[in-house]
């Protein structure tokens, strides 16, 4: 079955299973062609789509999503039985959050990520990193414990 929907805000199953994980793979191309990496992300307070991280600009992958290019990304527990599989496939843009954007943006992440602020040279180092915003286009829910290949999908209504 595949369910799809262009509404402001994604189906509840989809913020679920986003909300469920906390790593996602994020895929994207530069000059040098298709790379992925894998980050820890938190939702974003008060948008039901937008995903925080962190990574440097001066990263391959950080210098590729300052560049403004399009992702790509998975999110999903490892270990699943295929019978019960869970995930997310999304696609959208990142950009780095600055000032009070930041501020804001870094609260909620380290919300879900704690130990952060518990250990004072992961924090000094994490404040020096940039967090970013990522915000799906597109999303794309796998879950088999409702039938093989159920898929529940979202797309951002134009603005």
């Amino acid at each position: 079955m595949n369910e799809s929907e262009t509404q402001p805000r994604p189906p509840r199953d989809i913020r679920a299973a986003l909300d469920a994980h906390s790593t996602l793979t994020l895929a994207y191309a530069d000059d040098d062609g298709p790379q992925a990496c894998a980050v820890l992300y938190a939702p974003a307070d008060g948008d039901d789509t937008a995903l925080l991280f962190v990574t440097s600009v001066t990263t391959r992958h950080g210098r590729a999503l300052a560049s403004g290019a399009g992702v790509a990304f998975t999110a999903q527990r490892d270990g699943q039985v295929w019978t019960a599989l869970t995930g997310i496939q999304g696609r959208g843009t990142c950009r780095r959050l600055e000032g009070a954007e930041r501020e804001a943006a870094w609260r909620a992440y380290s919300e879900r990520f704690p130990y952060v602020d518990h250990n004072d040279r992961l924090r000094q180092a994490m404040e020096r990193t940039d967090l970013w915003e990522l915000r799906p286009s597109w999303l794309r829910l796998i879950d088999n414990g409702q039938g093989f290949g159920h898929k529940t999908e979202w797309t951002r209504p134009a603005a």
